[in-house]
């Protein structure tokens, strides 16, 4: 199974979100998005709209405008962001059919459809319970200890140029 990276992608953005509009007291364009996210700057408003429909972005027009928060970090949990980007496919639905009409399949299937909706149900409790400020704090003390934090600050100071 190919692995959903839209969860961690937001997350990515919006942390960057959060620590250039500390640093800068301005918004994010969608341009210096796509630079941290390697994507093109369509797909970074596509999603963003989104977030924005759900309240935890806004979006500010014309020159100086850009991507913000719109509630602080302590007030959005990872599930929220989750949900917001349609509840993305972080554990499947039921395994695969191989072998169609294969009696064996479909009762492994069956059993293990309920397990993987229980994994599921267990891992969105979990992302209920983390905030964004969770998550920051914790990027802090991995960035504190890591030994190229001065060549990844200078790759987000960088982006933050673009």
């Amino acid at each position: 199974m190919k692995r959903d990276s839209r969860l961690s992608n937001i997350l990515h953005a919006l942390l960057h979100m959060a620590e250039h509009e500390a640093r800068t007291g301005s918004p994010m364009t969608s341009d210096q998005l796509a630079v941290c996210l390697s994507t093109n700057p369509v797909v970074v408003r596509r999603t963003m709209a989104g977030l924005r429909e759900q309240g935890l972005v806004a979006s500010e027009k014309g020159r100086g405008g850009g991507w913000r928060l719109a509630r602080s970090l302590d007030q959005v949990t990872l599930g929220q962001v989750h949900e917001a980007l349609g509840g993305v496919g972080l554990i499947p639905d039921a395994p695969p059919v191989e072998a169609d009409g294969c009696l064996v399949e479909a009762a492994v299937n069956d059993a293990l459809a309920d397990t993987y909706a229980a994994a599921r149900a267990l891992l969105v409790a979990r992302l209920d319970s983390f905030t964004l400020a969770d998550l920051a704090a914790d990027f802090s003390r991995r960035m504190a200890a890591h030994p190229e934090r001065d060549r990844l600050h200078a790759h987000a100071r960088k982006s933050d140029a673009s």
